[in-house]
């Protein structure tokens, strides 16, 4: 053997444009950033709370084409989301890391990419499911982008129009069990709707400062000492509650689901309350917490407990 000592150089990436291309896994980490990931597990489970609420014989292969198909959409309209807001998002702390404000994607590759998942869920949804659940995911997608998103620089009625398309996916479950729109889905809608109201006001709360950075018109911006958000989360928990006993009234479900949803949605009056007395960022988060709990619990419920 030579005895001359022959240097070996660091294997890299191959560049692209002058740059480093980055490993696969840190473009798939990225996409999932951008696509949300973890609201669009989220969306998943209430769409299929919805769907399996709704079916009396239950069909695996069309719940999985309908959260296929959901999951492609949410994951668009999300990333959509973060295109339209790349600016605002780089002055806020919190998202300031994301792909986009963070230079790790360019916008046209975050514009190109959301909006071919979201276009291919909807022809998904319709051809695999039904052209209503296709319909009512455009509806959310459209809705949120072009209605909630820029009137989140506007007005503080941002979080109530905004909570229409967030409510949609139970009722897409139920649609693609069902394809007819009929009081079950409607009933679902209306629990998500007045959950995410008390669920935003502690998110706001907590990140009322960054939201002012952005220059979003949130409540938490314009409210200084945050009695009207604790005010509204105590009045929106209420209001679910009382809707969350419909399916009980109307024989849907059964005493199991009655109770339930009535000891949880005590426990989220509870930590409302709790909020309203004391607005520190540790009663926020455990009001953000207690919701979280909430919904997967009432969700469960309706599935465990729904009378065909």
């Amino acid at each position: 053997m030579s005895g001359v000592l022959v240097e070996r150089r660091p294997l890299r990436a191959p560049e692209v444009g002058g740059r480093e291309r980055p490993p696969l896994h840190v473009v798939l980490r990225d996409y999932l950033e951008l696509s949300k990931s973890r609201i669009v597990l989220m969306v998943l489970i209430t769409t299929a709370a919805g769907f399996l609420f709704a079916a009396k014989h239950v069909d695996p292969l069309l719940l999985l084409h309908a959260l296929i198909g959901t999951a492609l959409v949410a994951a668009g309209t999300n990333a959509l989301n973060q295109y339209v807001e790349r600016d605002r998002d780089a002055k806020m702390h919190r998202t300031r890391t994301r792909p986009l404000p963070a230079g790790r994607m360019t916008p046209r590759a975050a514009l190109v990419f959301s909006a071919a998942i979201a276009v291919l869920g909807t022809l998904y949804l319709g051809i695999l499911v039904n052209w209503l659940t296709a319909a009512l995911g455009a509806f959310t997608l459209t809705s949120y982008i072009f209605v909630y998103t820029p009137l989140k620089r506007v007005s503080t009625i941002c979080t109530l129009i905004g909570a229409i398309p967030g409510a949609i996916p139970p009722l897409m479950g139920w649609t693609a069990a069902t394809n007819a729109l009929s009081l079950g889905g409607w009933i679902a809608f209306g629990i998500l709707f007045l959950w995410q109201l008390p669920h935003f006001m502690a998110i706001s709360w907590m990140y009322r400062d960054d939201y002012a950075r952005g220059g979003f018109a949130m409540l938490s911006v314009r409210d200084e000492n945050g009695a009207a958000v604790a005010r509204q989360a105590i009045l929106y928990t209420l209001a679910l509650i009382a809707v969350s006993v419909l399916p009980s009234l109307f024989a849907m479900t059964g005493l199991v689901y009655l109770i339930g949803a009535v000891a949880a949605g005590i426990a989220l009056l509870a930590a409302a309350i709790r909020f309203s007395f004391d607005r520190s960022p540790r009663n926020a988060r455990s009001l953000f917490m207690v919701s979280n709990l909430y919904l997967l619990t009432v969700m469960l419920l309706l599935v465990i407990n729904a009378r065909p």
